[in-house]
């Protein structure tokens, strides 16, 4: 396909695959489903609403995605460590990626174009490897605390069974189950939608059971817990954990570079185009918002009603058993410890198995390589050694998710720049083009979040990454 190229049947089908569409749009009824939104467009705002509620698909997808093994450290350390002072993070990291992600969906609904040759044919070469590549960077480097993560966690399981399993051995056994599971994809739509269904239990699961402790402990104080919302409050640093590490992390988590390489595909396989524009948006909001800010929270809510008030908390030396101790108020110390493990075991391998297929479509978007073919199942097999995370890493498989955030947030401004290009390509977008008011909103927006990441992140990773590397070799 020629670069800005309209994507074709063969090349939709191939995103379906690669995509893990497990129920690829039938043309009739999508045909019907884009003449209602035209006439939606002119109904009023419950009528439409009602009808996006039934049409809800990407946007929860991306929410699954990023709600894996990063959030959950940042959202941890955040209450055990801060209380309710750092519930503005993640609803601001998302507000943040939202902003882009909709810019991302008005550009590709409005063109239809495949986004990577059309970022390299009207933004630039440079932009378009930054964005690749910095996928790729970040899929392979977030291996490591996942691995960390999930092996913890099945070592602690393995002690309230009464077994005694060593990281390495544990990690191995993740990283067999990440190739089955990856192997998978496009092979068996059976056994991958039982897989999915199975990892969104144990992921909602261990999140129900944060509302269970939020709602067994309480609320001691409200007006706290309404100012950790809106206070935008940094506080010191307490316990070895600089508050600013958090908030950078956090942010970083909520929309990583991954979501932002498969979402515009995401919104092509599910057959979406220039009438799912305000969909889109919607889908964003309810889909991907509301349920990320919900589970975010209830477990700052829950750390903080619980480990937040233990003396013996110390520092960056989280441990699964220690965290799940958040648990013991509603389930018991053994059962939290179990129910723990099996939710952030679903977040890491979740986590592991979608970073290993964005390896595989990443090069198979720039190489041109067929989708599930032999090249593209090679190339999954790159973050391969992540594995040794568990081994070096396992006495602070849960921070060192945190300092990773950061330095993955690193990635994204190189593929923003190309956006907020893309944005105001007349070129690209002809007359679709956000003019006026809305439109320079819009554009100053998605400079303002560029430059925050880039300054930022950039300076703080500048002046921390020896005090982090220090912890990552010690």
């Amino acid at each position: 396909m020629k670069p800005g190229e309209k994507i074709g049947d063969a090349e939709l089908d191939a995103l379906q695959v690669g995509l893990r569409m497990a129920h690829p749009p039938n043309p009739e009824a999508l045909r019907e489903e884009c003449e209602e939104l035209e006439l939606l467009e002119s109904a009023g705002y419950w009528p439409r609403t009602r009808r996006y509620l039934g049409l809800l698909g990407p946007g929860y997808l991306q929410s699954a995605m990023t709600l894996g093994g990063g959030t959950a450290s940042a959202a941890l350390f955040a209450g055990a460590v801060f209380g309710y002072s750092l519930l503005w993070v993640a609803p601001l990291g998302m507000v943040l990626g939202l902003v882009m992600l909709s810019a991302i969906a008005h550009q590709t609904l409005s063109t239809g174009q495949r986004p990577w040759p059309a970022m390299r044919q009207h933004a630039g070469p440079f932009f378009a490897w930054s964005w690749a590549l910095g996928a790729l960077a970040a899929s392979l480097v977030w291996q490591f605390p996942q691995y960390a993560l999930a092996s913890a966690v099945l070592v602690d399981m393995a002690d309230v069974a009464g077994w005694s399993l060593s990281p390495l051995a544990t990690g191995s056994f993740v990283l067999a189950l990440a190739l089955l599971l990856s192997n998978l994809y496009g092979r068996s739509p059976l056994l991958l939608r039982l897989y999915e269904r199975v990892l969104k239990y144990m992921v909602w699961g261990i999140v129900l059971c944060f509302g269970a402790v939020v709602l067994e402990t309480g609320v001691s104080n409200w007006g706290d817990l309404l100012r950790g919302f809106f206070s935008f409050e940094i506080p010191a640093d307490r316990n070895g954990v600089v508050a600013m590490t958090l908030v950078l992390s956090g942010i970083s988590a909520a929309v990583g570079i991954n979501m932002v390489f498969l979402y515009p595909y995401s919104l092509l396989a599910r057959g979406w185009g220039r009438e799912h524009r305000r969909m889109a948006r919607f889908d964003l909001g309810l889909g991907m918002l509301l349920p990320y800010v919900l589970a975010t929270s209830l477990i700052v809510i829950a750390t903080a009603n619980t480990l937040h008030l233990d003396p013996a908390y110390d520092g960056t030396r989280l441990s699964p058993v220690e965290a799940a101790r958040s648990l013991a108020a509603v389930v018991g110390v053994a059962p939290g410890r179990m129910i723990f493990g099996l939710g952030i075991l679903g977040m890491a391998l979740s986590s592991i198995t979608l970073q290993m297929l964005t390896c595989g479509f990443v090069c198979a978007e720039i190489f041109g390589w067929k989708f599930g073919g032999t090249r593209y199942r090679l190339a999954t097999l790159l973050p391969i050694p992540g594995v040794l995370g568990c081994v070096y890493w396992s006495e602070i498989a849960i921070w060192v998710a945190v300092p990773t955030n950061v330095i993955c947030g690193l990635f994204l401004p190189g593929a923003y720049a190309g956006f907020i290009l893309l944005q105001r390509s007349r070129a690209y977008l002809g007359a679709d083009m956000p003019q006026g008011t809305r439109g320079r909103i819009w554009i100053g927006a998605m400079g303002a979040i560029t430059l925050f990441l880039l300054i930022f992140l950039g300076t703080y990773v500048a002046r921390n990454g020896g005090h982090w590397w220090s912890i990552l070799t010690a």
